[in-house]
Protein backbone atom coordinates (compact mmCIF):
# COMPACT_ATOMS: atom_id res chain seq x y z
CA UNK A 1 0.00 0.00 0.00
CA UNK A 2 0.90 3.73 -0.71
CA UNK A 3 1.62 5.82 1.90
CA UNK A 4 -1.30 8.86 1.16
CA UNK A 5 0.98 11.68 1.81
CA UNK A 6 3.26 10.73 -1.13
CA UNK A 7 0.22 9.63 -3.70
CA UNK A 8 -0.36 12.32 -6.28
CA UNK A 9 -3.04 11.31 -7.50
CA UNK A 10 -5.31 12.14 -4.16
CA UNK A 11 -6.73 15.28 -2.80
CA UNK A 12 -4.56 17.19 -0.24
CA UNK A 13 -5.61 20.27 2.12
CA UNK A 14 -2.78 22.10 3.72
CA UNK A 15 -3.38 22.48 7.75
CA UNK A 16 -1.84 24.89 10.59
CA UNK A 17 -1.68 24.45 14.28
CA UNK A 18 -1.71 26.85 17.28
CA UNK A 19 2.18 26.86 16.58
CA UNK A 20 1.83 27.98 12.92
CA UNK A 21 3.03 25.24 11.62
CA UNK A 22 2.02 23.39 8.53
CA UNK A 23 0.86 20.39 7.47
CA UNK A 24 -0.60 18.48 3.92
CA UNK A 25 -2.95 16.73 4.55
CA UNK A 26 -4.90 14.07 2.38
CA UNK A 27 -8.19 15.13 2.44
CA UNK A 28 -9.91 12.03 3.08
CA UNK A 29 -8.35 11.65 6.68
CA UNK A 30 -10.00 13.23 9.55
CA UNK A 31 -8.28 16.82 10.51
CA UNK A 32 -6.67 15.73 14.22
CA UNK A 33 -7.65 17.91 17.03
CA UNK A 34 -5.74 21.26 17.46
CA UNK A 35 -5.16 21.89 13.70
CA UNK A 36 -7.70 23.22 11.07
CA UNK A 37 -7.98 23.69 7.48
CA UNK A 38 -6.87 26.56 5.55
CA UNK A 39 -5.98 25.67 2.08
CA UNK A 40 -7.72 23.18 0.02
CA UNK A 41 -8.81 20.85 -1.14
CA UNK A 42 -6.44 21.04 -4.09
CA UNK A 43 -3.80 18.99 -5.90
CA UNK A 44 -0.85 17.89 -3.59
CA UNK A 45 1.65 20.54 -5.80
CA UNK A 46 -0.69 22.85 -5.41
CA UNK A 47 -0.69 22.77 -1.56
CA UNK A 48 2.57 22.02 -0.93
CA UNK A 49 3.18 25.60 -3.28
CA UNK A 50 1.05 27.33 -0.30
CA UNK A 51 3.14 25.45 2.35
CA UNK A 52 5.93 27.29 0.89
CA UNK A 53 4.99 30.54 0.44
CA UNK A 54 2.93 30.97 3.81
CA UNK A 55 5.50 28.99 6.09
CA UNK A 56 9.00 30.26 5.53
CA UNK A 57 9.95 29.97 9.07
CA UNK A 58 9.46 26.69 10.56
CA UNK A 59 10.11 27.33 14.22
CA UNK A 60 7.16 27.19 16.38
CA UNK A 61 5.07 30.49 16.95
CA UNK A 62 6.20 30.46 20.79
CA UNK A 63 10.06 30.23 19.56
CA UNK A 64 9.90 33.18 17.44
CA UNK A 65 7.73 35.79 19.80
CA UNK A 66 5.43 36.33 16.91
Amino acid sequence: MKNPFENEQLVFCVLVNHEHQHSLWPDFIQIPKGWERVFGPESRQLCLDYINENWQDIKPKSLTGS
